[in-house]
């Protein structure tokens, strides 16, 4: 079993790095293997059809996933918002069906905005969304800084701990002959008359 991580920061070890290490020491605990990847500089050096591609056959070797981002302006950074935009479009069926959590880091404020962005991929694609004992954020301008945010810590620890259940609950369930959702062909409708 395995986790992949994209860590959408800027900094390849900064503070979001820093939380979704936390996340991977909680999934290792588990028995569950983890990956992160940091998309930062090839989301917007000229590398993103390389990185889209990559990361597409990694989602197919992968049993659940975390996407992690720092708060720019109140949201995502851009980064990882163009990451996700093209991975969902390239590699859905990659996607679909498998378990997702959101994390963010942030000085101060801005998380929840953040994880509305980011929670917004997985649920539109029929992930189960992993949650957590509270809101999945770290706080904290330097890596040193969020390992002293203890409550964030748990937050991540809990949240590593909940992927790693939910990920064996859904092996369980196939070796037992739960059969998986069919993906549906939604109709699609607009507003104009």
């Amino acid at each position: 079993m395995k986790v992949l991580m994209l860590n959408g920061s800027w900094r390849e070890k900064g503070c979001t790095y820093t939380a979704l290490t936390i996340v991977a020491d909680a999934l290792k605990e588990e028995g569950v293997d983890s990956e992160i990847v940091f998309v930062g500089k090839d989301a917007v050096n000229g590398n993103i059809n390389e990185l889209i591609k990559s990361l597409k056959e990694k989602c197919a070797q992968s049993d659940g996933f975390v996407f992690g981002a720092p708060v720019y302006y109140a949201s995502p950074s851009g980064e990882i918002q163009v990451v996700l935009d093209r991975l969902f479009g390239a590699a859905g069926d990659e996607l679909r069906f498998k378990p997702a959590a959101v994390v963010t880091s942030a000085r101060r404020a801005g998380t929840t905005s953040t994880l509305d962005v980011l929670a917004k991929y997985p649920t539109i694609n029929q992930m189960p969304l992993v949650s957590s004992c509270y809101w999945p954020m770290v706080h904290g301008s330097a890596p040193e800084d969020v390992r002293k945010d203890e409550e964030g810590v748990a937050v991540m620890k809990t949240l590593g701990k909940n992927m790693a259940w939910l990920i064996k609950s859904i092996e369980a369930g196939k070796a037992a002959g739960v059969k998986q959702p069919e993906d549906v062909d939604k109709p699609q409708t607009n507003f104009i008359r």
